[in-house]
């Protein structure tokens, strides 16, 4: 790596570099996240978008010494190149490599380890209340794209921060963008600012003016307040100044000197500012600007050739042979149009998410029955419980982790009323390259302790459009999981017996026990399965379908009959389906030592290649054999568990 970049490995290091120069730097930049993005996947068009921005905010401010929160922090690329970490960036999203968002053991320039939107406020608002009251002297800002300034934990910590009049600096990073196209009225107030003339260039004009013109009784600079906020009045800002805090804007996001005369402005203003910057989602990449929705996370390979705005060729995809394989999401998205035509009661929702978990043709089919709440999963379960209390049929298809954060309306809205809302949980499980934050690893447990819901997970594509069918039939809540990955290969396996409710499904018998497999584990318990069987070992496996009701009458017969059932779940184990099934089994009075379980233990799993991970964590076939053999040994020829190996049930 030549040029100015190259120079770069912390902050001093990039303010002495010229401002005229600054956008060489940027190219540069652009070019070295254009490079490595194409080749690893990631976050592209929002990370394009920032360059001008990181640079202006690490050049005004003093970070470390003061405090920079990036909300959802997918944007922090700039901030990662910047800030020492510029040799490591090639290793981006790889296993033991750099995080793709800020993570606060990877580097002192990361405040938090974020990756959901719209809490970047309120987590900000505290470090300044802490330092009021440690009477600590820096500077905080907290940078907010428009996608997540929607959340209603952002509106929340905006109107507190008002009251308390802390002195904070939101920068409101607004590219019309979040995930697909920002929704809602305040996107519709943003559009309305966005159109207006920028602000810094307004105001130049007129002071050029005033200098020009003779002044009678007051200085230029109070005359130039008066028209400023004149100005603002005609341009726009009316809600955030009426929620205390000084708008200031909007600004060219890519006009560097007009982003520094910005910051400086409003640095030392000892009151809550928000500075509106107006940036453009894949700034100087062809095919990003052209198709920001896609270009937001990538894949690890290249969009398309790069135009002329980029030296950078990006690498040329390996010719590959077409797969039969279809992700999980692009069979839920299949089976729900196909219900949909059926049944004009099927109506689906999510939260900023329709690509990601497969509604984008829903919505272009049934427009009407389609809701895209914005980043606001709590409003979307509260709402679905009344479209289902209407007599309507919501599917709310969203992230496992991210509906984390609408745990309380699950239990109040949804659970508590025993509404028939469904939830789908994509990216249930291990994810992948986005880490402990995106992880899937707690709805079985979030959801199980609920009066009246349901869960459910399929073993393959076949058998997620039929728990699909027969979740809609019920009249409670009923929750889906599945995983982030291709459904897999089926041919040699029979299609799915139907769905009966709490009934699991069995594959295969073996005198030697049983392995249990929940969702997206069926298949490798089938594979580990053949790999004990070349070992003389005869090991059944049961797909269980359900964790909540758990086939107890099924277990315990199983139970009776061979000497171990081990449960196999891509999920935490405390609170998850084996715990579910130990419970049911010890309530009947069995001897559950013979019961053993496997998956995540009590962590947070890096990240990295949903195969790695798999492997890491013993849930990939060898694993499992593995993991059977052990137990086997462990019990030798007995049918119990000896007092030591309790710890194993742990």
């Amino acid at each position: 790596m030549a040029g100015l970049l190259a120079t770069i490995d912390s902050p001093e290091d990039l303010r002495k570099i010229p401002i005229e120069r600054y956008p060489e730097l940027a190219q540069e930049l652009r070019d070295e996240i254009i490079r490595v993005v194409t080749a690893n996947g990631g976050h592209l068009g929002g990370n394009l978008g920032v360059v001008e921005l990181t640079l202006a905010l690490h050049t005004v401010f003093d970070f470390p010494n003061d405090q920079l929160v990036f909300d959802v922090s997918h944007q922090a690329y700039v901030h990662k190149l910047v800030t020492g970490r510029r040799g490591r960036f090639p290793t981006l999203r790889q296993y033991q490599g750099l995080s793709g968002y800020c993570n606060k053991e990877e580097s002192r320039y990361d405040t938090f380890t974020f990756a959901h939107a719209g809490t970047g406020i309120s987590t900000a608002l505290g470090l300044v209340a802490a330092d009021d009251i440690a009477g600590r002297q820096r500077h905080v800002v907290a940078v907010v794209g428009d996608g997540g300034m929607t959340c209603g934990v952002a509106l929340e910590a905006l109107n507190h921060c008002g009251a308390l009049k802390k002195n904070l600096l939101v920068v409101l990073n607004d590219n019309a963008m979040s995930i697909a196209g920002t929704v809602g009225a305040l996107s519709n107030y943003l559009n309305k600012i966005r159109v207006a003339p920028l602000y810094h260039e307004t105001v130049a004009e007129v002071k050029g003016m005033l200098e020009r013109l003779p002044v009678v009784g007051q200085p230029v600079e109070k005359v130039l307040h008066q028209i400023r906020m004149a100005i603002k009045s005609t341009l726009g800002g009316h809600v955030f100044e009426e929620l205390g805090f000084h708008y200031y804007g909007p600004v060219d996001g890519h006009n560097v000197p007009a982003l520094l005369d910005a910051l400086r402005d409003v640095k030392y203003l000892k009151r809550p500012v928000l500075l509106h910057v107006i940036t453009e989602k894949g700034r100087g990449y062809g095919p990003a600007k052209d198709d920001p929705c896609r270009s937001h996370g990538i894949s690890p390979a290249p969009l398309a050739p790069v135009g002329k705005e980029s030296k950078v060729q990006p690498p040329k995809a390996e010719a590959k042979p077409a797969k039969k394989a279809v992700a999980y999401t692009k069979a839920f998205s299949d089976a729900l149009i196909a219900l949909a035509r059926k049944d004009r009661r099927v109506v689906a929702m999510t939260a900023a998410m329709p690509d990601g978990t497969g509604l984008t043709a829903y919505s272009k089919e049934f427009p009407d029955r389609y809701f895209d709440v914005g980043i606001c999963e709590q409003h979307a379960i509260a709402m679905a419980s009344g479209l289902a209390t209407a007599g309507l049929k919501p599917v709310a298809a969203i992230y496992s982790s991210f509906l984390q954060r609408a745990y309380d309306m699950i239990f109040h809205e949804a659970c508590l009323q025993n509404v028939p809302v469904f939830f789908c949980c994509d990216r249930a499980g291990l994810v992948g390259d986005d880490g402990p934050t995106h992880h899937g690893m707690f709805d079985i447990a979030y959801f199980r302790t609920f009066p009246n819901v349901g869960l459910m997970a399929p073993r393959d594509g076949r058998e997620l459009a039929a728990m699909l069918e027969f979740g809609l039939t019920r009249n409670h809540p009923m929750q889906m999981r599945y995983p982030r990955t291709n459904v897999p290969d089926h041919d040699d396996v029979p299609a799915p017996a139907p769905i009966e409710y709490g009934k699991a499904e069995v594959l295969s018998r073996g005198k030697d026990g049983t392995l249990v497999g929940y969702g997206a584990m069926v298949y490798s318990c089938l594979a580990a399965a053949r790999l004990l069987a070349r070992e003389g070992l005869s090991v059944g496996v049961v797909n269980a379908r359900f964790a909540k009701p758990v086939d107890r009458e099924l277990f315990l017969r199983l139970l009776s009959e061979t000497p171990l059932l081990l449960t196999v779940e891509d999920h935490q184990l405390m609170g998850g389906f084996g715990s579910a099934v130990l419970e049911s089994l010890s309530d009947a009075g069995a001897d559950v030592r013979r019961v053993a379980r496997l998956g995540v233990t009590d962590r947070f799993v890096e990240h990295g290649a949903r195969e790695i991970l798999l492997s890491l964590c013993d849930l990939h076939p060898e694993g499992i054999a593995r993991r059977f053999r052990e137990e086997i040994g462990r019990r030798g020829a007995c049918d119990v568990l000896p007092e030591k190996s309790d710890a194993v049930l742990a």
